[in-house]
């Protein structure tokens, strides 16, 4: 909505004018407009269309002046009354169902902000025991679900890795070659389905950010964001009776179209909600709740095995997410901006929402830029930190004496300090400005990638010192995203340019990932050798922050 105006008319014109309209009688609502008036090259006035420049005196005789004393939103509603009682964080009185309407008309402003903050936190929190239960969970998952569809044989491939590990270890343990192939030709396999589990999460996210970012722009950032919840918690609770890897493939990427719907909604209703001082911290907390579910999955799994006899109590876990997205359906308001975007849209008619419309001038440059920055940090965590996890439950397997928790210590270790990296996000991006904060992590998060891949093994007692340096700074892109992917895009594609933007990364680190489950055939399993070559992704990001617009001194574009 461009610059606001009131209306001062010669006394000789006053009569018969109304006084929030600059048209007379001869000019009213469905006549022919004067030409300062159309709009879209329409010549109908609508009652409510608002000057394009300022008219000729010498056509009009009308005069203008700026209005510092009424607030945009008083100056909207006061135009348009319609939209005086639709639901939102200043009016509560809504459509909503009589046993909600009390609850909405005790919800004052600072209440309905909260209320968005909590659920937003908790939506990507339950988002963040996915991502954690793809991490440990799935090669459990696929060993259990390929000894019972008969691929591998679950007694014999334990006892033949016992050997090996005892072989490698030099003990008096022998190991046949055919023994050898056999276990190397299973030990692929189900390799394969991790990475298989790990690309099915990642393009069901991408899919999720594309089609619930949309959806969230066309019927509101709540809703979508609901339907975002449950989607995520029904799929994977159905996920506890699979019995084939398919199946369970088919289930994880369905939960994980959820994953990619929650981040845009959610962050574009805490973006449009909260104040502009406020924004940074509220990233922050929305960055950190990944984190925070991450850890608490990790922290669960330390006390109770993650193994292939014991693995489906992680989906129920998942599938509990669904009494939140019910509240959230229910509850929690809808993003004022966004009913005002739609409210404006209604009154003067502007062409629909189109997906196509952020890969075209102006804002092609903005999403590639936008994309490109999201996925250097998704890659960095999916395609290179995250093999630490297996590297260790591997490496805890043949410790002498075993240690059936490394993997799950080491996911604690990364996730502790990055829900502490995260919280700082946003706060060091407005501290240090948006680009040089992104640049000064990148230089950080590779130096420490390199460092663990090169000179130290998940058995070293300074490993998870590394893991965990890396988890603080892979944090801090999380609580940098939320507070930067906004500020590129306006209100009305803000979700869609948003959840474009963070979710596209997750199909080049999809294909990353299924590469490195081919390196690994490669490698012969050498993880260490791996983390080598795709923790330099971070590089990449020294040099691709600049090329996104400062934003830092911006606020967010109605």
């Amino acid at each position: 909505m461009g610059a606001q105006f009131d209306w001062k008319a010669p006394h000789e014109h006053d009569r018969g004018r109304d006084s929030l309209s600059p048209y007379s009688d001869a000019t009213a609502p469905g006549t022919r407009c004067p030409r300062p008036y159309r709009v879209h090259g329409s010549h109908t006035c609508p009652k409510e269309i608002e000057p394009l420049h300022k008219p000729a005196a010498a056509n009009s005789g009308w005069k203008w002046r700026r209005s510092a004393e009424t607030p945009l939103r008083e100056r909207f509603r006061a135009r348009f009354p319609e939209t005086a009682k639709v639901h939102s964080l200043d009016n509560t009185e809504t459509a909503k169902p009589e046993s909600l309407r009390s609850l909405g008309s005790a919800m004052d402003k600072g209440t309905g902000r909260l209320l968005i903050l909590v659920t937003a936190f908790l939506g990507w929190f339950f988002a963040g025991v996915l991502m954690s239960t793809s991490s440990l969970s799935m090669r459990s998952a696929a060993i259990d679900l390929l000894s019972r569809t008969g691929v591998i044989n679950l007694t014999r491939y334990t006892e033949l890795n016992r050997v090996l590990q005892e072989r490698d270890k030099k003990l008096d343990s022998s190991l046949a070659n055919e023994d050898f192939k056999l276990l190397k030709s299973w030990r692929s396999t189900v390799q394969a389905w991790f990475a298989y589990y790990q690309c099915a999460f990642l393009f069901g996210a991408a899919a999720g950010g594309f089609l619930f970012g949309r959806l969230g722009d066309s019927i509101g950032r709540s809703k979508a964001m609901a339907v975002s919840i449950l989607c995520y918690s029904v799929f994977p609770g159905a996920a506890y009776f699979a019995q084939t890897p398919l199946q369970l493939l088919v289930l994880w990427f369905l939960g994980a179209l959820g994953v990619g719907g929650m981040w845009p909604n959610g962050v574009a209703l805490v973006s449009e909600t909260w104040s502009q001082l406020s924004r940074p911290l509220a990233a922050g907390i929305i960055g950190t709740s990944a984190n925070i579910g991450i850890f608490a999955l990790a922290t669960i799994a330390t006390r109770t095995h993650v193994t292939p006899d014991h693995w489906r109590w992680t989906m129920l876990v998942c599938a509990s997410a669904v009494v939140l997205g019910l509240f959230v359906l229910a509850i929690v308001p809808e993003s004022p901006r966004w009913l005002e975007a739609g409210a404006l849209k209604s009154a003067v008619t502007q062409p629909g929402i189109s997906t196509s419309e952020i890969f075209q001038r102006p804002f092609l440059s903005i999403t590639l830029v936008g994309i490109a920055l999201a996925t250097i940090p998704m890659i960095g965590g999916w395609g290179s930190a995250n093999w630490m996890i297996p590297w260790a439950g591997e490496a805890g397997e043949s410790a002498n004496p075993p240690n059936p928790y490394l993997q799950a210590q080491v996911g604690q270790a990364r996730a502790l300090t990055g829900i502490v990296g995260s919280l700082l996000g946003g706060v060091l991006g407005s501290v240090f400005g948006r680009r040089r904060a992104y640049c000064l992590v990148s230089l950080a998060a590779l130096f420490c990638a390199q460092y663990a891949f090169w000179f130290t093994v998940p058995t070293d007692a300074s490993f998870l010192f590394w893991v965990s340096a890396l988890g603080f700074f892979s944090g801090i892109y999380f609580g940098w995203l939320p507070l930067f992917l906004p500020e590129l895009f306006p209100t009305r594609i803000r979700s869609t340019g948003a959840g474009v933007s963070f979710n596209f990364g997750r199909i080049v680190t999809a294909a990353t990932v299924f590469g490195t489950g081919a390196l690994m055939s490669y490698f012969g399993g050498d993880y260490a050798r791996i983390g080598r070559i795709t923790s330099l992704i971070y590089a990449v990001g020294l040099a691709a922050i600049w090329f996104a617009p400062d934003t830092s001194r911006r606020q967010l574009e109605d």
